[in-house]
């Protein structure tokens, strides 16, 4: 039979009638012929609570024993998940990670997947199992250690499972009905798209749209996989949702399909670091060993021998930017005269794949926030996207003003 994949948020599973609304939705697609994998996230709230418990009773944790304790939500979800299956007389069992097995590094927390033999669960199938509920959001290391992927990391494995059973499609179902073409919240004009191209939901995904984890996108697009976000609340029907697809399926290119932001970002700004070659490695290779997530970069133009360096960073990241940057100046590798952060700016973002054939989208862009008196302190660009900071200030103004200049509301 062809394989379905469903993947249940933790809204979509919080209580008990949620998830029986949940196996209704199952059991719908059971009735159509498919075989079912339902990957399922913990009941939300509750990887939170036993994050909690991990920090009070181990400051310092043992990362190995820190993913022993979090994955546990996500077995109770999918014991729950088989035992209404069963009372619906639909054939399921439970599968944690260990048990498929989903094999994972053995990077504890951050876990990445590195192979789903499908013996074991096409065996119950071939047995007459008709639905598979399998815990997301963990696997098993080479030492036999129980891993997880990270937070969101159910929707990784929802895409991996659709990639290594062949499945027909994996269904996202969560507390949104699909992807828009900017956060309604924030623009009442904001469309739900019927389908999105795999590059720009990546670049949503990660500008700061929540809907999707960035790298079940980037799995979903290696691989082929057709992703539908949908909401577990909405009315069920085959067209529901957005598609997330290859670009050849979508019939028109758009130049623009979304406004994006990212409400918490930094500015970092070097003054006076010598222009001499390798200072680009000398100051970002100590904030990478940080771990510090540099986006924008850009460099003045050099005037005595000397420039400055300004990059941006998410806010929560500032202070280890700021030891870095010093203790590498303390070892002589940098020189610079201050480092100047500024905590209080927003990133706005223009994505279409559009933007490869059609020019002026960058001009429109920076007239639009000219019109709106809004200053940009820095551009950054790729094929399918455009980036700016601007005052945080001005965040919501900006992307409204994106939103009507764009003409996203229109079909």
């Amino acid at each position: 039979m062809p394989v379905l994949v469903m993947k249940f948020g933790g809204t979509s599973v919080a209580t008990l009638d949620r998830i029986r609304r949940a196996a209704k939705r199952v059991g719908v697609e059971v009735a159509k012929g498919y075989d079912v994998i339902v990957i399922v996230s913990a009941m939300s709230g509750e990887t939170n609570k036993l994050v909690g418990f991990v920090n009070e009773t181990s400051p310092l944790f043992d990362a190995r024993e820190y993913d022993a304790v979090v994955s546990s939500g996500e077995n109770v979800t999918a014991g729950l998940m088989a035992l209404t299956l069963q009372e619906m007389d639909i054939p399921a069992r439970s599968w944690q990670g260990w048990q498929v097995p989903v094999r994972t590094t053995s990077a504890h927390s951050a876990a990445r997947i590195e192979e789903i033999p499908n013996d074991n669960i096409n065996a119950k199938f071939a047995e007459g199992m008709r639905v598979a509920v399998v815990a997301g959001f963990q696997g098993i290391s080479p030492e036999g250690r129980i891993t997880t992927l990270g937070r969101g990391g159910s929707d990784t494995t929802a895409v991996a499972f659709a990639a290594a059973f062949n499945a027909e499609r994996c269904d996202i179902y969560t507390d949104v009905d699909g992807v828009y073409t900017t956060d309604p919240r924030v623009s009442a004009k904001a469309r739900k798209l019927d389908k999105i191209a795999f590059e720009e939901m990546l670049e949503l995904a990660s500008l700061g749209a929540k809907v999707l984890q960035t790298r079940s996108v980037e799995l979903a697009m290696r691989y082929n996989v057709k992703l539908r976000v949908l909401s577990s609340f909405g009315e069920q029907s085959d067209d529901a949702g957005t598609l997330v697809c290859d670009e050849e399926e979508i019939m028109e290119n758009r130049p623009v399909s979304g406004i994006a932001f990212s409400r918490e970002e930094a500015k970092m700004t070097l003054v006076s670091v010598a222009d001499r070659p390798g200072i680009a490695a000398a100051i970002f290779g100590p904030l990478s060993d940080a771990g510090v997530n540099v986006d924008m970069i850009i460099q003045n133009i050099a005037e005595a021998g000397r420039t400055d360096m300004t990059f941006s960073c998410p806010n929560d990241q500032v202070l280890r930017a700021e030891k870095a940057l010093s203790e590498a100046k303390e070892r002589g590798e940098i020189n610079y005269k201050e480092l100047i952060a500024d905590k209080d700016v927003a990133k706005i973002s223009a994505v279409g794949i559009g933007m490869r054939s059609q020019s002026g989208v960058a001009a429109k862009m920076f007239k639009t926030l000219s019109a709106e008196g809004i200053n940009i302190k820095v551009i950054a660009t790729s094929e399918i996207k455009i980036s700016v900071l601007i005052d945080r200030k001005y965040m919501e103004l900006a992307v409204q003003a994106l939103h009507d200049a764009f003409e996203l509301e229109k079909d």
